[in-house]
Formats: structure tokens, sequence, C-alpha cells
């Protein structure tokens, strides 16, 4: 928590710029719904806020956080530690008062919990709060376990000085969909934890935020990228849910038919997928998507895609693998999955998302390159991305809106839908074929009109033509931007949702003195020529990605770049916590690489 003014007098909140809310308790106690209020309210404010959530494996019950970082500047990372833990019970107290930093304030309901239980060291300043009772009296009935997440929020606006009035409206707007008695339970429980006297512990107040634009929205990840898969002209698809994916195919079964579409829950994955490619083959920009283990299951007719050519986008949102593994917890362990899973040569686009934000424009991005290459597309987001808040400018929809059109026109005489010299561009069953014979779609390999080939000249031919497409793409794709140093000790290098904590790991190294870089991938197959010459300005390249580094010591990121680039500097930091990636834990592992010879 970082304060930009001392309170001049006992009663004056103290000035932040930033802090950390960690809230623990169990997952049927509605302290997501506190996070998100709160994540809702900072994109109302011009603040900042990237949010932190825990849920059992088992997804229904157990203990659960869900941590809020606000700040009114540049929000890159959940936050090392929290400056403020509420704790629910004795448990959430016991786990989670060791990530609380030295001198931070613990809030704790004394329903659960007495003095005696508490842990003075490190001088955390401890406040007991009856959460439970107080929910209790100000609501009245059997709301023992209900209606307390809105008192402790009614309490945390209070202590921070949050702008009660917009809180209450967007708590009003949640709540007022259900029976009048829901909200006004929740309204009083929030009142009756906004007056509380918590004693004397500092107030305190942020500063004006500093985001720019002035038509700023909070979402999460999934939902930016269902906004965008519709924005990019998506109607027609299938899948199987799973988590975290489900809520993307939730939303996509009940959007579409708005636009036109129909999405469907297939029976299994394997059905969701080639329900998929039909719509496809048939003409329209079509998508599936699932996690690492459904992915799985739709390689072998990714692979049909990847022989067939055809466009369609693929979403995976990965969590903590293999097999059921951690299906709550994030990890980036599907890249060589998404790009050599299928059997023989199938190449296929893999694209990756930096932030919450990012979910939207890749998916643009994703239609785009889906049709122009002919050819499948994977995103690659993750369990972070799919459940993270942030705050940020609402897409311009005028602006990146594609109305899809169906290509029926005419197709001449010599129409070849696969040229050898050219993109494959199919003509959907109803395209009338002025030399009257209709094209051929299959998984066998085939010459350029379709029609099954054993010939081995012809299979080098067009197993090149499927390539090179995307060689020609990788030719076109501009190098990532670097943010730090062109030229020093080391390049940091990643992928999807490690951006914003490596850009922070990089700023704070760079404030050490340090002379350091980082880029960030967001196009992993094919990747950007040129990235060689750009590795050759440090000394060090270190990946940094959440996944195994392997028998060779190497993660997958960096497993590839070693592989195309021949080049030793590369080296790896890895981790398989199930965890995002704290600040400190990059700094450490850059700097550890940096001190070798």
């Amino acid at each position: 928590m970082s304060s930009v003014s001392a309170p001049s007098s006992s009663s004056a909140p103290t000035s932040l710029r930033n802090a950390v809310i960690r809230f623990a308790g169990n997952s049927q106690d509605g302290i997501q719904s506190i996070g998100g209020f709160l994540a809702r309210l900072a994109g109302r404010t011009a603040q900042e806020v990237m949010t932190y959530m825990t849920i059992p494996s088992t997804i229904s019950g157990g203990p659960s956080i869900f941590q809020v970082h606000l700040g009114s500047g540049e929000v890159l990372h959940e936050g090392d530690e929290a400056d403020v833990l509420v704790a629910f019970y004795k448990h959430s107290y016991q786990n989670h008062i060791g990530s609380l930093r030295k001198g931070g304030i613990c809030f704790y309901d004394t329903a659960d919990m007495t003095a005696e239980d508490l842990n003075h060291d490190r001088g955390i300043i401890h406040i007991g709060v009856p959460f439970t009772s107080a929910t209790v009296e100000a609501v009245g009935g059997s709301t023992r376990d209900r209606g307390k997440n809105m008192f402790v929020l009614g309490m945390v606006c209070a202590v921070f000085n949050l702008d009660k009035e917009k809180l209450v409206g967007i708590v009003s707007r949640q709540f007022g969909r259900k029976d009048e008695s829901v909200l006004r339970n929740a309204l009083l429980a929030f009142d009756a934890g906004f007056a509380y006297q918590v004693g004397d512990v500092e107030k305190f107040s942020f500063v004006p935020g500093e985001a720019p634009g002035s038509h700023r929205i909070s979402a999460d990840g999934n939902q930016m990228m269902t906004l965008g898969l519709i924005a990019a002209g998506v109607r027609y698809g299938s899948a199987y849910p799973i988590t975290p994916w489900s809520s993307i195919m939730e939303t996509l079964r009940v959007e579409l038919p708005k636009y036109g579409g129909i999405y469907v829950q297939a029976e299994d994955e394997l059905a969701a997928v080639a329900m998929t490619i039909g719509a496809a083959f048939a003409g329209h920009l079509a998508i599936t998507g699932s996690a690492g283990p459904g992915l799985s299951l739709k390689m072998e007719a990714l692979g049909y895609a990847s022989m067939a050519e055809i466009p369609l986008i693929v979403v995976n949102v990965q969590r903590g693998g293999p097999s059921t593994g951690l299906p709550t917890s994030v990890e980036q362990s599907d890249l060589m999955q998404a790009i050599y899973g299928s059997h023989g040569d199938s190449p296929r686009i893999v694209l990756a998302p930096k932030d919450v934000e990012d979910c939207f424009y890749i998916a643009l991005e994703a239609g785009k390159l889906a049709k122009k290459y002919s050819c499948p597309v994977i995103i690659l987001s993750d369990q972070a991305l799919s459940s993270r808040i942030e705050a940020f400018e609402e897409p311009d929809l005028d602006k990146h809106w594609v109305e899809p059109e169906l290509d029926l026109a005419t197709r001449p005489a010599d129409f070849k839908p696969y040229p050898l010299d050219a993109i494959t561009r199919h003509a959907p069953p109803g395209a009338k074929m002025a030399g009257g014979k209709y094209p051929i779609a299959t998984g066998l390999e085939h010459d350029e009109m379709g029609h099954p080939s054993g010939s081995p000249k012809m299979h080098t031919l067009m197993t090149a033509k499927r390539r090179n497409k995307l060689v020609q793409l990788s030719k076109e794709l501009p190098l990532p931007e670097i943010h730090g140093d062109t030229t020093g000790d080391a390049l940091v290098v990643g992928w999807g949702s490690t951006f914003g904590p490596i850009k922070e790991s990089v700023t704070r190294m760079r404030s050490e003195g340090h002379k350091v870089g980082a880029i960030h991938l967001r196009h992993l197959h094919p990747m950007p020529a040129g990235l060689g010459d750009l590795f050759k300005q440090y000394k060090h390249v270190v990946c940094v990605e959440m996944n195994d580094s392997g028998l060779y010591g190497y993660g997958q990121l960096a497993t590839l770049l070693r592989a195309s680039l021949a080049d030793p500097r590369i080296q790896s930091v890895c981790k398989t916590d199930g965890l995002a990636f704290r600040i400190r834990e990059i700094v450490t592992g850059v700097e550890k690489i940096m001190t070798q010879a």
C-alpha cells in the first residue's frame, strides 16, 4: 500500500496510490462478489484494478480467496503481498496471514476467532469485527451465512473512503434483478458495515484515478473473449463444458441467436469440433473451445481441418495439467500441444492474449487470420485471464464490428480449391460452380481440385503449401515492442498472462540499475521473423513461463526458441505451483541468470 501523504490530523485519511486487499473465506461466502463490486467501482472512477481468485478444484465449497489490487496509476499485477487481509474464518486467518505484509491490517470475524488465535509477529494490526452477528442484527432472520459479504463491503468502503453512492448503485443494479427482499437485505448489511466503527485504525483515501478514457468498463477475460468473437463475425460453433472455458460457451449459446447464429452444446469434444468444422466448411466463421484435456480430444479432427485447410477458431483456456490436474489453477503448459498436438504435419496459427482487454482484440485478429490463411487458429488464454477482472476503455464496436457475409458468388470454370500457387479459398455449398463440378474436401491428401491423391510428389507439394503460408505470415508479423532497455544485460521474454508481472519486474530491475528489456510474444506460431537479431542485443535471454522446465531445463517457449535459433543465451524461469508469477519471483530468477558467466 503506497501512500502519498500522511494524515494532517487524526481524523484525516491517508492518501493512497494503490492497495492490495485479500478476502479469505469459503467459496459460498460471496467473497467473489465483494471483489467484483470493487473492480466495477474502479472502472467507474478512472482507477486501475487487477483481481485474483482461487477456488477449490471441487468448484463448490471449500476455502477460497479473492484479492483486489486497486490503484490510481497503472496496475500490472495482482500484488505480491496484501496490505489488508479480511479473514472470515480461523482457517482463513491461519492460511493467509503469511500473505499479509509487515505492518499490514487484518480484519477478522470475532464469531470464529478470539484474541488467543492471533499471531502478533511482524507488527500486524488486528481488528476484530463481528461480521456474522452484526449482519444478523442488521438484517434479521436466519441470515447467519448470507449477507456478511455485504457487511464487509460496506466496512471496506468506509475504511478506504470509496465512492459510496457509486458502489451502492453497482450493488443495486446487481441485486435489483432479483426479489425485492434480496436487494433490501444486501443494502441493510452494507449500511451496517459502512456505519460500523472499526476503532482507531487509520482511514485511507485513494488519490484520483489517472486512467484515460471516458467510457471505461470492468470485465474478465472470458467476457471480453466472447465479445471479441461476436464482433469478429463468429455466428456458429459448438463446444462441450469444461472449467475454465465454460462461461464463453454459455454466453455464446445465449447471445448468438440474437445475431442470427446458433451455438450448440455438444455431447462431447469430438462432436463439438466436428460440428464446428462443418459450420466453417459451410462458409461461416465458426469457433469451438475447451481447456487442455478437451483440446487433446479435438486434435484428430483439427488434423483434418489442417489437411482440408478449413478456417476456424479454437479457444483453449489453459489450466493446470495433465489430465484433470488443477482445473481451477493457472498454467501455460499447452503451448506444445497447441502447435504440435495433432498427428502428422498439421500447421496452424497459435496466438495468446496479454491481458483481459487484449482478449477482445485477439479474438478479432484470430478471425481475420483464419479467413486470410484458411487454417485453424488456436487462441491460448488461461485460467488467470479467464477470471481476472480489469478496468479499461470500452472497445469501439463501430470501428471493429465485422458483419459476416456468406460468399456464394459464382466460382469460375477453372476454380481450384487447393491451388499450389495461392492460398486456399473454399467454395461453400450453395455457391454456383461455372465448371459444373463441386470441389471435394477430404482428410486424404489431395490434388489441386481436392481429389484424393497418393502421389509422393503431390504430398510433398501440398505439405509445403500448407507450411509456406505460415512462413509468409511470419515475415509479415511485426517484432514485438520492447519495454525498457533496447540493449543490455537481459531480455525477458513472456507470453500470455505474464505480461503485467514481467513489465513490472523489468521496471523494478531497471530502477535498481540493471539494463533490462522485455518483450511479449502475441504470435506464438509462427513467431515474428527477426527475433534472433533482437536477442543479439542482450547478454541473456530469459523466458518466463508457467510450465515445467522439463528434462532438459527449459520451458516450452524457451525450447521452441532454442530449437529455432540455436542460441545458448536463451534460458528459462519456470514455475508450476498453479499460481500467477509474483514480481519478486521474476526479479530473483532473472537476477540469478544475469550473475552467470
